[in-house]
């Protein structure tokens, strides 16, 4: 039993002080006024005690990425980003050929909900593409882009939880309804040229996210709303990757504004380069230059990012007028619902997965529980 002391306790809707945080066999068991007997006292020393963070958009980090098909590569990714709050996340593919995007998903299978010693949660995957537009591939390789087809993903469907596809690509939205009828599966919108009319029929037939907002997709204009007006109208889970680069910080609160503090899901959409130093790294097969902090393949095309969640949730809490629940939430019970696993992830909450963070005033992590599992201290 771990009782931490001395924090500002972050609850979906307040900070609470002068409160203990409780947790005992991996759940959060009592947010109390007293340390129960017994307990492991964990001082915040004033810190932020946070939920852990759920990243449902990141293909690599720590020199490792989902693409390299194997077990280890997506346990460094794991390890990596527990030391900087992310308690849960769904490894994301990329647009390559079949055999190696199921040897990924075969890789995350193995580990969806084992618990990885000093690492954040595996709770599925998210496949972005195959099922894509070229026009809007972004860093996705185009000669693997094939259309959307319901029997592709069959398989997988106990592991994919998110999916991110171009609705103009499917024919009569089969696909789109074949998914939602048949599975659990959470459909996004991304790397699309569908109009606003179109967006807006998926969206309809059940399609309840939107692969980083902004980016790769058709763009708002006041004739031709495209699938940003679409994300900003309707109420669906929109990502967006706050790091300052893929989306002027100028327009954090625009977006918040339009969707609500409950739909913005901030997402890393971080490559191997993720916590590393500034090289040339591999993504999906293509070579992506990263300098300054920003990655791009030699074209110049945004290649992912090196973002971290804590920073990405800094940066949306300075450029807003988002309070610290509200900033927190975006990146932790928001994508746990948008992904149907808030039931347990997501939020400090009695009943919950232990899945625990704390954070100074900025944002830097500084101790990562993992279903009451100690998996990173610098206290």
């Amino acid at each position: 039993m771990n009782a931490i002391i001395n924090g500002k306790i972050v609850t979906p809707h307040e900070v609470l002080e002068n409160k203990v945080l409780v947790t005992d066999h991996g759940k959060i068991v009592e947010i109390s006024d007293d340390v129960p007997s017994g307990a492991n006292i964990v001082d915040a020393k004033g810190r932020i005690v946070a939920p852990g963070f759920v990243d449902v958009h990141i293909h690599g980090s720590m020199g490792a990425d989902v693409m390299d098909g194997t077990v280890d590569a997506i346990k460094t990714v794991a390890t990596g980003i527990a030391q900087y709050g992310t308690t849960s996340f769904l490894p994301t593919t990329m647009t390559m050929a079949k055999e190696a995007v199921y040897q990924s998903l075969e890789a995350v299978r193995q580990l969806q909900g084992e618990l990885i010693v000093g690492a954040a949660e595996v709770l599925g995957a998210h496949l972005e593409g195959p099922f894509i537009n070229k026009k809007y591939k972004g860093a996705q390789n185009e000669a693997f882009v094939v259309l959307p087809d319901a029997g592709w993903i069959k398989d997988f469907s106990d592991v994919i939880k998110l999916v991110t596809y171009a609705p103009e690509m499917d024919s009569e939205l089969h696909f789109t309804k074949t998914v939602k009828a048949e599975t659990e599966v959470t459909l996004s919108i991304g790397h699309s040229d569908a109009s606003y009319g179109l967006a807006s029929q998926a969206i309809q037939c059940g399609c309840a996210h939107i692969t980083h907002l902004f980016n790769a997709m058709t763009g708002l204009h006041h004739r031709d709303p495209g699938i940003v007006g679409a994300a900003l109208t309707h109420d669906v889970f929109t990502e967006l990757i706050a790091d300052k680069v893929h989306v002027n910080q100028h327009l954090f609160q625009f977006v918040k504004d339009n969707k609500g503090k409950d739909r913005v899901v901030l997402i890393t959409d971080s490559m191997r380069a993720g916590c590393m130093k500034d090289g040339i790294y591999d993504l999906g097969g293509q070579a992506a230059h990263v300098k300054e902090g920003v990655a791009r393949l030699k074209d110049g095309t945004l290649a992912g990012s090196v973002l971290t969640l804590n920073q990405a949730v800094r940066n949306f809490y300075e450029n807003t007028d988002a309070t610290l629940p509200e900033a927190i939430g975006m990146a932790t019970l928001n994508p746990a619902t948008s992904i149907k696993v808030a039931d347990r992830k997501g939020s400090l909450e009695v009943g919950k997965d232990a899945d625990v963070i704390i954070l100074d005033e900025a944002f830097n992590c500084h101790a990562t529980w993992v279903k009451g599992n100690l998996a990173y201290m610098n206290m």
